[in-house]
């Protein structure tokens, strides 16, 4: 086995698992229920951990992995709504101003 991530967030741990094993590799998580042993370990020590069952799916999995979490961090571009002109940043797909779709003339 081996470790390919770990983070804070089980519901990111979780999401990764559910990824990899869409693909067709097997996974664990380890110290899932560890979160109640914060200040007596180290914090670090008790995060989940995303661990692959078969050495050889490692390679594949750390660039999956590696690719998601580059996609969680891309901004898509602010946009100026058509209709009134109000500046909206990109991760909007309406103007707060005037209700308007991102593409709508």
């Amino acid at each position: 086995m081996v470790r390919v991530y770990s983070e804070p967030s089980p519901v990111f741990i979780y999401h990764l698992r559910d990824l990899l094993e869409g693909k067709g590799i097997a996974v664990i998580i380890r110290n899932e229920l560890l979160a109640g042993g914060v200040g007596e370990l180290p914090p670090t020590e008790v995060w989940p951990e995303l661990w692959v069952v078969e050495k050889e799916d490692s390679q594949v999995a750390e660039k999956i992995v590696r690719d998601f979490i580059a996609s969680t961090k891309t901004r898509t571009q602010d946009w100026v709504c058509s209709r009134c002109g109000e500046r909206i940043e990109g991760q909007f797909a309406a103007c707060w101003n005037c209700g308007s779709g991102r593409n709508t003339s």
